[in-house]
This record gives C-alpha cells, sequence and structure tokens, in this order.
C-alpha cells in the first residue's frame, strides 16, 4: 500500500504544479537574431562550453515563440551562466531586457560583465534603490536595451510595456510574489513577456523529473575550465594546517574568507562566534575585514575587501555569486550545521579564475561521513542526490525550494520508478483531456 500512497501524493504534486501552468501570448515575439549571435559568440574571448550553447539554443526557440516562455536554467557553481544571460539579451534584441539580482554586488557584476561582453550597439542602464548608471555611445541617445537592478526594479514608475524579457538571477533568493509582481508589472492586456529563471542550486534528478512536464528547464552541468580545489574535513586541533595554508596564501597576495556559524555568542553552540573571532584574526594578520547578514554596510566592505583586504570573516551570506577573484582558501566553521548545498555554494566562490583553491572545513566531530564524501565531489549535480540520502525528502535544498514541496511518502532519492510512472500516466490523461500538452 505504501506504494499506492506515493503514487497518489506524486500525483497530486503533478496536479498542482499543472494548474500554475497556464499559457498566455507573448507580448513580443523576438525576432530570429542567428547572426547577431553568432556574432556576439564569435567576439567573446573563450569558447562557450555545449551546455551554455545548449541553453542559448533553447531560449532562442523561447523568445521567438508566440506563446510567453517561462524558464528554469539551473547551473553548477561557476559553469558560466552570466554569458547565457547576455546572449538571452542578444536575442531579445532590439526589444528590451529587464534583469532582476538579489543584491547590490552581484547587480553590478552583472552589469559591468554586459558593458564589457554585450555588443558597443547595447545601451545598459544599472538601477540600484534610487540610483542610475547609464552607458550611453550618443549624446542624445535615450534608448535603453537591458535594464539591471536589484529589487528597486519592483518600486521602479518606469513603462514596462517595452520589455519583451524578464530575468531572475539566483532567482531562489526572490519569493514567489516578488517573481511574479516583476513579470506582471511588464505585462500589458493579458499578454506576458518571456520569463527566463537562472538558478545557481541543482537540484536532485527526480525533482528536475517531476518538475519537467510543468516548467521547461535547462540544466548547465558542464564547467568551462576545471576547477582545482582541494577540500579537507579538519579537527580544531589540527587548526595548524589551515593556518600554515591561510599564511603562504597571503604571502602570494591571494584572499581567505573564514565562515563562522554565528555573529554573536550563543551557550547553544561550542564555536567561537564571527563577534568573539575577529580578535583572533586581527592580532595575526593585516587588512581583516568583517561583515555579516546584519551589516546594512555589508556590500560596501565586501567591495573594500575586494580590492584591499587579506581576510574577510563572514556568516553565509557570502555563499551568493559573488566574484572574488583573489579568493583561494574558504575556511568555515561548524560545516556540519550547513545543508551541502550552501557548503558547495561557499566552496563556489574559491578558484574562479583557475587558482588552486583550498576548502577547510574545520568541526569538532571526531568523524561525519556526509562532511566526507562532500570533500571528495566537485560536481554540485551530485551533491544535490547526496543532499537527499541525509535529509528528508521535504528539506530539500536549504533556501532552493520554496514551502510546498515537502513529501510524507515520496522518498526523492530512491522513488525514481514511481516518479516516472506518475509523470508518463499523468501526461497520457493530460494530452487526452487538453488535445495536447507540451512537455
Amino acid at each position: 500500500h505504501l506504494n499506492a500512497l506515493k503514487y497518489i501524493e506524486m500525483l497530486f504534486y503533478m496536479k498542482n504544479l499543472e494548474r500554475k501552468k497556464l499559457q498566455f501570448s507573448a507580448k513580443i515575439a523576438c525576432p530570429n537574431n542567428s547572426e547577431r549571435l553568432k556574432a556576439f559568440i564569435a567576439s567573446l574571448p573563450f569558447k562557450l562550453t555545449r551546455d551554455q550553447q545548449n541553453a542559448i539554443k533553447e531560449i532562442q526557440s523561447d523568445l521567438t515563440s508566440p506563446i510567453a516562455c517561462k524558464r528554469l536554467i539551473i547551473g553548477d557553481v561557476g559553469c558560466g551562466k552570466t554569458m547565457v544571460i547576455l546572449a538571452s539579451m542578444v536575442l531579445a534584441y532590439p526589444n528590451k531586457t529587464l534583469l532582476m539580482a538579489p543584491t547590490s554586488i552581484l547587480a553590478k557584476q552583472l552589469y559591468n560583465e554586459a558593458l564589457k561582453f554585450l555588443p558597443p550597439y547595447f545601451e545598459v542602464e544599472l538601477l540600484l534603490g534610487g540610483s542610475h548608471k547609464k552607458r550611453s555611445n550618443h549624446l542624445f541617445e535615450t534608448i535603453t536595451h537591458v535594464v539591471i537592478g536589484t529589487q528597486a526594479l519592483l518600486f521602479d514608475k518606469r513603462d514596462l510595456n517595452e520589455f519583451a524579457l524578464v530575468i531572475t538571477d539566483e532567482q531562489h533568493r526572490f519569493g514567489t510574489k516578488q517573481r511574479y509582481q516583476l513579470e506582471k508589472m511588464a505585462s500589458s492586456k493579458g499578454n506576458k513577456p518571456h520569463s527566463l529563471q537562472f538558478s545557481a542550486t541543482p537540484i536532485p534528478r527526480t525533482l528536475a523529473l517531476a518538475k519537467s512536464a510543468f516548467v521547461k528547464t535547462t540544466m548547465i552541468r558542464e564547467i568551462p575550465y576545471p576547477k582545482e580545489i582541494e577540500t579537507l574535513v579538519l579537527h580544531k586541533r589540527d587548526f595548524k594546517i589551515v593556518m600554515e595554508k591561510i599564511s603562504e596564501e597571503i604571502a602570494k597576495n591571494h584572499q581567505v574568507i573564514v565562515v563562522y556559524p554565528l555573529v554573536n555568542e550563543s551557550e547553544k553552540i561550542p564555536y567561537l562566534s564571527l563577534s568573539e573571532g575577529a580578535s583572533f584574526w586581527q592580532k595575526r594578520f593585516k587588512n581583516v575585514y568583517t561583515t555579516s547578514g546584519q551589516d546594512k554596510n555589508k556590500e560596501e566592505v565586501i567591495e573594500e575587501f575586494r580590492e584591499l583586504g587579506s581576510i574577510l570573516l563572514a556568516t553565509t551570506l557570502i555563499e551568493v555569486g559573488i566574484s572574488l577573484p583573489r579568493l583561494s582558501v574558504m575556511v568555515i566553521l561548524a560545516p556540519e550545521r550547513l545543508g551541502l548545498a550552501t557548503l558547495h555554494q561557499l566552496r563556489g566562490r574559491v578558484s574562479r579564475n583557475g587558482l588552486k583553491g583550498y576548502c577547510f572545513l574545520c568541526t569538532i566531530q571526531e568523524e561525519n561521513e556526509r562532511l566526507e564524501k562532500f570533500a571528495d565531489e566537485l560536481d554540485g549535480f551530485k551533491i544535490a542526490e547526496l543532499d537527499l540520502e541525509y535529509r528528508k525528502s521535504g528539506d530539500l535544498l536549504q533556501g532552493g525550494e520554496q514551502s510546498g514541496n515537502s513529501f510524507e511518502y515520496i522518498d526523492l532519492a530512491r522513488d525514481e520508478n514511481i516518479i516516472a510512472e506518475v509523470k508518463r500516466d499523468f501526461l497520457k490523461t493530460a494530452s487526452v483531456s487538453h488535445g495536447t500538452f507540451e512537455n
């Protein structure tokens, strides 16, 4: 009877997903920009991976369709999704693109990449809580092709009628309500913009299988260049190994991040907090910066650290897509308290530009099989599978899933056959009742 309960539970999950899958006319079907795309790709100083090219091809097909597309693009850390985002903007041209990022740092980073790689005829604007920046090649040019910003975009009063494409980066950082609001603002008379949502949190294969019938999903697994990161699980008595490596890397003008589990001390956990640990580092090293998710000026601190710092003491806020080219060491205290997805995001900050990277997981536990397995694996999609083995299915990837994905009977780590069977049966009945059903 357990299998029957699993079948019914997955069937209800799929019915719920189907309810959200309404088709709308696209406000603007974009032109077939194959030649423009070819020229853009040829102008890049590196070759795109096969996965990047496939993602761009799927997006091209979406944008030229008269039906408004909604696609989720899931890439591993460092897979080069920014280039896929920029290619999407080229494909939408001359129509406008709106891109929302979760933080000012990330929005500025994407803005700078857009200025660097997009063709010179693109006008790009940055909008951060009331401040505007615009590149204009012509004195009287008022057209903007791309607007990049934070949630400040949701309060901007401009007319969004001409925007054909809406993109959210690190989409799991936004609530469903915020993503919907952005889409709604760019809708017109029941016609919707095309919508692309990018995420750097890989999801387990079984969940992707269940979702893929209702949300167009693209996976970018390939990494443009192999990352060389050594991950070590160390007991606190071996901390001298970490200190030696930190001194060595700082001498090479590389940077270090130390992630603390808490900002202030707590009797509940046997680790120093960020505020307690700061003096230890400040006595031993120069240019030590401190920031936490509670700081109002955390983005300024991180930007100053990028230019001038040696060591940054932080909490897990640092996991969001920040690019620090000189970062070679990540030290994570109390790693047993974090989900593998979060650990993978943190480790992914290291070795962004081909540097040899080191990730130290410093724990007071004598042994931890979960951390040891994580240390041996760099592939985010395999880590998502590993996460399933150690967590309940309902507690999927930390921060990666909205509520409502909690399964009582289905085990996402082991029930792939049941999920595939439900999907097959569901699509059959759906195609009978709807005439056709887009897979």
